[in-house]
């Protein structure tokens, strides 16, 4: 069964204090079901504000982005799985990835892997010793992903359609920067400009949609 638009959107709890978080999340009330809770609110008492939501019947999504060395990040995920939590973020890498996908056996969380951050382009690639573009990157990562066990990504819009068409329909998609109509960003990033009255289905750019189909025949043709 298809799943209604409030059960697909994500609110992101990106507030300073639980109070604030609690507020809102009462404000919102049943028009949302599933919430982020990223680095601001976690690190001000929002991990413990974790429990009310799911005791409260409603969905969570901790974006941590772990990444670290196999035994810690295992051991990080096997606390958050006991959480009740329904999805966690790790960094693309392979051995991070692997070590979640392992540490989270048993229990119903999911896994997301964060191919390239949505703020990143080329330049920041290269600044941080990548010789290679932003496409070519997520494909690649998204593979490694899939390869992994890995039960979804974090991505773009404007990179769903042609991943999708990568990993196929196996893989959750979850795309940050889905904000309301006129709230625009400090900074420009990937994430284009995405409303909640256009994310459910993204019309990707041709010219995109080509670059990151290209990126991904390439790995596919460099791993064969």
């Amino acid at each position: 069964m298809p799943l209604q638009p409030r059960d697909r959107l994500i609110v992101a709890l990106d507030l300073p204090s639980v109070k604030d978080a609690d507020s809102m999340v009462e404000r919102i009330g049943d028009a949302a079901t599933f919430y982020k809770v990223g680095y601001q609110l976690a690190f001000a008492g929002g991990l413990s504000f974790v429990d009310n939501l799911i005791r409260a019947g409603k969905r969570v999504f901790l974006d941590m982005k772990l990444h670290d060395i196999e035994n810690t990040v295992g051991k990080g995920v096997e606390s958050v799985a006991k959480s009740g939590a329904t999805f966690l973020t790790v960094h693309a890498y392979p051995q991070t990835m692997k070590a979640a996908v392992a540490a989270r056996q048993g229990s119903s969380l999911k896994i997301l892997a964060v191919t390239v951050l949505t703020s990143y382009d080329d330049i920041d690639l290269a600044e941080a010793g990548y010789a290679t573009h932003v496409e070519a990157l997520v494909a690649r990562r998204a593979q490694q992903a899939q390869d992994a066990g890995v039960d979804g990504l974090v991505c773009s819009p404007e990179e769903a359609s042609p991943l999708r068409l990568a990993v196929g329909n196996s893989m959750l998609f979850v795309t940050p920067g889905v904000r309301p109509k006129g709230k625009t960003l400090d900074r420009i990033d990937r994430s284009g400009d995405f409303t909640k009255e256009n994310c459910v289905w993204v019309p990707l750019k041709t010219h995109a949609r080509r670059r990151l189909r290209r990126a991904w025949i390439t790995r596919r043709r460099m791993a064969a």
